[in-house]
């Protein structure tokens, strides 16, 4: 009894979403139940009634809440439904336009998944065109693909789409991003009668709504078409399941980190995707020793062929980590997929939407990591307001956070060992636990499958190895950051002011955080007394900043040269002290940090003052 009170109490959404309260078959049904979808989510339920009915949708929902199943089974059970004689050669009933290859076939698979004596093809450029020819002369029902090849197709009179009763454009802001446009209008020109009554169905589905997409609701969507919005001009963009997260780091320190990120994050078992800008940082990621774990790599240069191998070992688990650029961004449902890693902020915010929508898919929780320099804050910032996030900053995974994951996946794989295995091991292991003991035998036999033997300390503020970052809280706000520099070199002498880097103030200005050589902690804290106002501790994770050390750094620390960060002072506490006449020869970084004569550019020999002292 117990069991069965249990499994009827379903969630608004499951009530909402059960499959009984739509005109879905019992066989569509048992399909869906077969790919683990038990009831529709918010925007199947949305817009199935509409589309089944005929009526012209605009859908707009954040990226993996299920929209490809929002058009494919209504009109897969429609086009079930209406199914008369199968004829050879018949034209297409349904066109559903894609801006990727990988997206097309994606969307093709999910017809395919849920329909039954229903002819599906997909067209797209890459692929030879012999199997696409045959397929149109045995007759298509659903055709999924990219406008460049179904604008091939019909420039050469192969295809008629004139008998098209619905059509789909998926990712439509996508599309337009990649210049397609033009060959979309040309494409659905051969569909549609200006005026007619007799037009297609029209569904556009994404994740923004740019003007364009407005534009072809005039011109091919009845005037009362159902507009659908899932996210609103004022709510979060960006799935709502992903958590964000920022770390700042060097583009030179940030492969080795990047796979301390994945151990932590993501384990040896979970799957990553790593999103980088160029096919060059693509390739050079997915080589790269740092990362542990099984990595492959996706981009415009692989054939087409290879590229889909890729993506269904990635989906089958072969491999842990996809190393992407944007091509495989949007729409390409990877399931459960743990971690996303966003190398730099992005150009634009519709492909942050789209990248970080890739994990915490259709319910599931995930973590999004987005890697940033210093001087790309700014950028950050706009990410956030525009897709209305709040990252939050964190620091690189420490020694210990390492050791927790790794010792984790060392005893995951021990569970896996069979039991035969074990046998050829007893003796050995026998004598090694009565030469070190059976606690420090094994220890040692986890670290060693773990890999995490040698652990490289790193900063927390900006990832730099060699260094640890040190908080020290002051019991009252503080006004300026000379008062805690006189407090450090009391305590620990004027010669401190050489190992000291990066000093930043904590929120509110409680304190301040600085990195200083790994070497030098221990020395640091056997010196130091914590006294009544101040406590110096080791931070174990970055603690939150003050906000106003990033802002105005254009106008203060950077000159006023041609170059930005490059020309004027390079790294200024206020400017002044560090050139700032701007061209590369007289303001740049010849005249900038340290010259030949061991003085501080033009500080012409004087002593620096507190705030020249460190790299802000």
């Amino acid at each position: 009894k117990l069991k069965l009170s249990l499994s009827l109490e379903l969630t608004p959404e499951q009530k909402e979403g059960a499959f009984s309260n739509f005109r879905i078959s019992p066989g569509t049904i048992a399909k869906l139940q077969a790919r683990g979808v038990s009831y529709l989510f918010d925007i199947q339920v949305k817009t199935f009634n509409p589309v089944y009915d005929g009526e012209d949708v605009i859908a707009q929902a954040r990226t993996g809440t299920g929209k490809t199943f929002s058009f494919a089974i209504p009109l897969v059970e429609k086009l079930q439904k209406a199914q008369g004689e199968i004829i050879r050669g018949r034209a297409p009933k349904v066109l559903v336009l894609a801006p990727t290859r990988e997206l097309a076939i994606q969307v093709a698979k999910d017809f395919k998944d849920i329909a039954k004596r229903v002819s599906i093809a997909c067209f797209y450029g890459g692929s030879s065109y012999n199997p696409q020819i045959d397929a149109i002369r045995n007759g298509i029902d659903i055709l999924v693909g990219t406008p460049g090849r179904i604008k091939d197709h019909l420039q050469n009179n192969k295809l008629d789409l004139s008998k098209v009763k619905h059509v789909v454009l998926d990712e439509v802001d996508q599309m337009l991003d990649m210049g397609f446009a033009e060959q979309v209008e040309e494409i659905l020109a051969t569909s549609y009668n200006r005026d007619g009554d007799s037009n297609p169905q029209t569904l556009l589905f994404s994740a923004t709504c740019p003007e364009w997409v407005y534009d072809v609701a005039k011109k091919y969507m009845k005037p009362e078409c159902k507009h659908v919005d899932l996210i609103g001009k004022k709510t979060q963009k960006a799935a709502t399941t992903v958590e964000h997260l920022a770390i700042a780091c060097h583009w030179s320190q940030r492969a080795a980190v990047i796979g301390d990120v994945i151990q932590v994050y993501s384990g040896s078992h979970g799957r990553t995707i790593i999103f980088c800008e160029t096919k060059k940082e693509a390739n050079e990621l997915s080589l790269n020793a740092s990362i542990k774990q099984s990595a492959q790599s996706l981009h415009g240069d692989i054939p087409q062929k290879q590229r889909e191998t890729t993506l269904k070992g990635f989906r089958n688990g072969a491999f842990e980590v996809l190393v992407a650029t944007n091509v495989a961004a949007r729409g390409l449902d990877i399931p459960e997929v743990d971690l996303v890693v966003q190398c730099s902020p992005p150009k634009d915010v519709e492909s942050y939407i789209h990248r970080s929508g890739r994990t915490g898919r259709a319910g599931r929780t995930g973590v999004c990591i987005c890697f940033y320099q210093r001087k790309e804050e700014d950028q950050l910032r706009y990410v956030e307001n525009k897709a209305c996030i709040t990252f939050r900053r964190v620091g690189v995974p420490t020694a210990n956070d390492i050791i927790k994951s790794s010792s984790k996946d060392a005893v995951r794989f021990l569970d896996s060992v069979p039991a035969a295995a074990i046998g050829y091991f007893r003796e050995s292991a026998e004598k090694l636990i009565a030469e070190k003991g059976a606690v420090e035998a094994l220890a040692a036999a986890l670290a060693h499958i773990s890999g995490a033997t040698s652990l490289e300390q790193r900063s927390l503020l900006n990832s730099d190895a060699g260094y640890t970052t040190l908080q020290l809280v002051c019991s009252q706000e503080m006004h300026n950051m000379g008062y805690a520099w006189r407090t450090i070199k009391e305590q620990l002498g004027e010669q401190i002011e050489n190992h000291i880097h990066r000093m930043t103030f904590l929120k509110d200005k409680t304190g301040v955080c600085f990195d200083v050589p790994a070497d030098k902690v221990k020395e640091i804290q056997e010196t130091w007394k914590d006294g009544r106002r101040w406590q110096l501790t080791v931070a174990t994770e970055l603690p939150e900043l003050e906000e106003k050390q990033f802002s105005n750094r254009g106008n203060r620390g950077f000159g006023n040269g041609n170059r930005g960060d490059r020309a004027g002072g390079f790294r200024g506490g206020r400017g002044r002290s560090f050139g700032g006449n701007g061209g590369r020869g007289n303001g740049g970084r010849g005249n900038g940090f340290r010259n030949g004569s061991g003085s501080y550019g033009n500080n012409r020999g004087h002593k620096r003052s507190f705030s020249q002292a460190f790299d802000y």
